[in-house]
């Protein structure tokens, strides 16, 4: 099931976004843009920095980034080159208090950070999964929950209030992304063939509402 059918099939008409991990990228640690695939076949290169944002999107222009720059310096200076492996600076922002879902609250600190040290041809997901335990997945494989938040919920349409005053274009859904042994996610070989399809669906599940 693609994130078009998933979103679409629960949401109301006049939703004015949705509650979702956003994935983004930086080549080189420099600056973020949103991603392009899901972090299932995404496969940042040593030096790179991925993040993930979560944040009520509401069309086009106004999903956040994340908060602290890609800063691969900082987050993995300490980390040595090792043969086989490569080094991922991962920043995960749980958003404010105006992105979290009724009855629950970002974690405190609010962001996250982390260098994943993983085999050279990992995938963005499995960088993730070395810094962010435990990860939480529904029945789409869609990513719902970065080290246990939020508790519930997966994509959900919000009302016409709330959100996060960014502005970047919306980016790639975080999903699917890699198994972990806490997350209980299906494994990155199962999920990699339906990545770009999910990638794509919030996107279409805009436009397709513009044109209703």
């Amino acid at each position: 099931m693609t994130l078009t059918a998933v979103v679409a099939a629960a949401a109301p008409a006049q939703a004015a976004g949705y509650r979702y991990w956003s994935f983004w990228e930086s080549g080189g640690g420099t600056t973020w843009s949103y991603a392009t695939q899901g972090p299932a076949t995404a496969r940042p290169a040593d030096g790179d920095a991925i993040g993930f944002r979560f944040a009520i999107s509401s069309g086009t222009d106004d999903t956040s980034r994340p908060s602290p720059a890609p800063d691969f310096a900082k987050i993995c200076g300490d980390t040595a080159v090792k043969d086989g492996s490569k080094r991922i600076a991962v920043v995960v922002d749980f958003g404010g208090p105006a992105d979290a879902p009724p009855g629950e609250a970002p974690p405190t600190p609010p962001v996250e950070t982390g260098c994943a040290q993983v085999r050279t041809d990992a995938t963005a997901a499995e960088a993730l999964a070395e810094v962010a335990k435990p990860l939480r997945y529904d029945g789409a494989a869609m990513l719902c929950g970065i080290a246990g938040y939020p508790a519930r919920g997966c994509g959900e349409a919000v009302a016409e209030s709330g959100g996060t005053d960014g502005t970047a274009k919306t980016p790639a859904p975080s999903a699917p992304a890699a198994a972990d042994g806490d997350g209980g996610g299906p494994s990155v070989g199962v999920l990699a063939g339906g990545a770009a399809v999910l990638v794509l669906g919030g996107a279409a599940v805009w436009k397709a509402r513009r044109r209703g």
